[in-house]
């Protein structure tokens, strides 16, 4: 070994051979994690961005669907219930924007859609009819006659960031139909 410190001499065991290095070449490693670290850290943000929009899209869609399952119940108790006049807010318009608004949505994110349909149930098969109101309604040959309250939420989902071929807003829509109780 040199005494200035500029050249390093390795013996290798079971060899006569020694072998030369100098010090720079065993420090040039010395920065590559940083380096590895700089060229990975863009990619696994993008994952972590990524991941948070994946579950803020599966929360909000959760979120529909449980409104529209608020609703379909609130309308499902009663026949009474199970209507909604057209221009006016309904009970179960209500109860899907107080269940959506609870987990600290804007209700105004949220539309809902009431329909009503009827008919004959003769042994699990529904034969529709064609007005739920008006001479024939309620009367069956055979089987009991059945309303079904369907309750359809609208929402949407706005991403964080815009993301290239991606839409910044996503329209979520969730349906869910009920047997009306009758009394």
């Amino acid at each position: 070994m040199k005494a200035n410190g500029s050249m390093q001499t390795i013996w290798t065991a079971g060899s006569r051979s020694c072998v030369s290095r100098s010090p720079s070449l065993l420090r040039s490693q010395s920065g590559q994690s940083l380096v590895e670290v700089a060229l990975l850290t863009p990619l696994l943000l993008a994952l972590l961005v990524g991941g948070i929009e994946l579950g803020r899209y599966a929360y909000i869609s959760i979120l529909v669907g449980n409104a529209a399952r608020a609703g379909a119940a609130y309308g499902a108790q009663s026949l009474p219930q199970s209507t909604c006049p057209t221009p006016a807010p309904c009970g179960i318009q209500t109860a899907a924007d107080n269940d959506f608004k609870s987990n600290g949505q804007k209700v105004s994110d949220l539309t809902v859609t009431v329909t009503n349909t009827c008919g004959c149930d003769s042994g699990g098969t529904v034969t529709l009819a064609s007005s739920c109101v008006g001479t024939g309604a309620g009367i069956c040959a055979s089987g009991h006659w059945v309303v079904m309250v369907s309750v359809t939420a609208s929402g949407t989902f706005h991403s964080l960031f815009s993301y290239p071929g991606i839409p910044p807003s996503i329209s979520l829509s969730r349906t869910v139909e009920m047997r009306v109780a009758q009394q």
